[in-house]
């Protein structure tokens, strides 16, 4: 007997390949529609490209003033929702109500506190903070999935949520990417690129946020190992957006200033980059997850994280990676570094990462999600 098709609503105010929950629901949406029983809709305001079998639905959003900006998403996604049949409604973000809710970050009124450190939640805040609190006390909505455990913590401790109904579902990593690239030609290519010596151990950094994302540790950490292991030239090679001036004057003034490059936006480069260094580092005052450390352990390379990145959850401590809890500890960034430094050490931890990383394929992503819709769904079914 041929099973009955499922409509599934998948709401997120942008989707597209690039971005955190952007690139999570653009990469499971797309994987869930080559699933015949399923029928996908994604109900967004925004979308970078269209996905084969998806049916893309525009919602508005009023922006001004600003702290309608959550409210009018969810009152229109609820509305156009409304106006059609569907099985079960997940959303990747805040609105007024969902069956499954993947939650990318943590409670508003934790970040704007303890993140952003305002004793004061301005109207926009109050507004989104609202929004919020309908789902997440909602009866309706029976599956919760954060991204991380640290998102997964804050969460539990903010709301009032069922424990049994949480499930941490980590991101994906696009694993082909880097598989049909040749490590040896990027290694060649992104260091005479950079002017960087074959033989440099090159740490890579990545992000749109130096500082959130604690490159002045990074270079902390560097300049001391670097004091204490002369014979080995160790190159930080930074891909992204920031004050490249203030992070250049640190490593100056630290004696390292040749050592580190800053090497721009890479939309082309990226993947050569990874393949082209040896580890990398996220040191974090706060990541949800940070997907670049999948993406890193997916090019087979090392990472050492904070205790403040969720991403920690996929490191095996001195397996195929380090966390480092104090980020102030520079000699402690130092020693985990130096460990590194030894060829063999390395190569057998780039091997545990990239293990490690098999399992987060967005395909197994999409299965995980799949699995939460079959239970949702076949229960409903029993209640019927």
């Amino acid at each position: 007997m041929k099973s009955r098709i499922k409509k599934i609503a998948m709401v997120i105010p942008k989707v597209g390949p690039v971005g955190g929950a952007e690139r999570f629901a653009f990469e499971v949406a797309g994987h869930l529609s080559r699933n015949p029983e399923y029928e996908i809709h994604v109900f967004a305001n925004m979308w970078q490209s269209d996905i084969h079998g998806v049916t893309f639905h525009k919602v508005p959003i009023i922006t001004f003033p600003k702290f309608l900006t959550s409210i009018s998403f969810a009152y229109f996604a609820r509305r156009k929702i409304n106006q059609m049949n569907f099985d079960l409604v997940h959303t990747h973000d805040r609105i007024f109500e969902a069956d499954v809710f993947t939650m990318h970050g943590i409670p508003h009124r934790t970040w704007i506190k303890e993140i952003r450190g305002k004793k004061w939640m301005s109207l926009y805040d109050r507004a989104t903070q609202w929004v919020e609190e309908c789902i997440l006390s909602s009866t309706r909505c029976v599956a919760f999935l954060p991204v991380s455990h640290l998102a997964q913590e804050k969460i539990l401790k903010e709301f009032r949520v069922d424990p049994e109904k949480v499930q941490v579902i980590h991101p994906g990593v696009d694993i082909e990417k880097f598989q049909e690239l040749s490590r040896s030609q990027c290694r060649r290519e992104m260091r005479k690129h950079f002017g960087i010596s074959p033989s440099d151990v090159v740490i890579l950094f990545v992000s749109m946020n130096f500082e959130i994302k604690g490159l002045d540790y990074i270079i902390n950490g560097i300049a001391r190992a670097q004091s204490s292991h002369p014979a080995t030239t160790i190159t930080l090679l930074v891909a992204g957006k920031g004050n490249d001036k203030i992070f250049h004057r640190q490593a100056h003034n630290l004696g390292i200033g040749k050592n580190v490059i800053f090497a721009g936006v890479q939309k082309e480069n990226l993947e050569k980059m990874y393949l082209a260094s040896d580890l990398f580092m996220m040191l974090s005052r706060f990541d949800t997850f940070g997907i670049a450390v999948l993406e890193a352990m997916a090019a087979s390379l090392p990472v050492i994280v904070s205790g403040n990145v969720g991403a920690k959850d996929v490191i095996r401590e001195g397996e195929n990676g380090f966390t480092i809890e104090d980020t102030q500890n520079t000699a402690m960034i130092s020693e985990k570094i130096a460990v590194m430094l030894n060829e063999e050490t390395r190569s057998e931890m780039a091997q545990e990462a990239y293990n490690a990383s098999l399992d987060h394929s967005w395909q197994k992503v999409a299965g995980r999600i799949s699995t939460v819709y079959e239970k949702i769904l076949t229960s409903n079914i029993i209640k019927q």
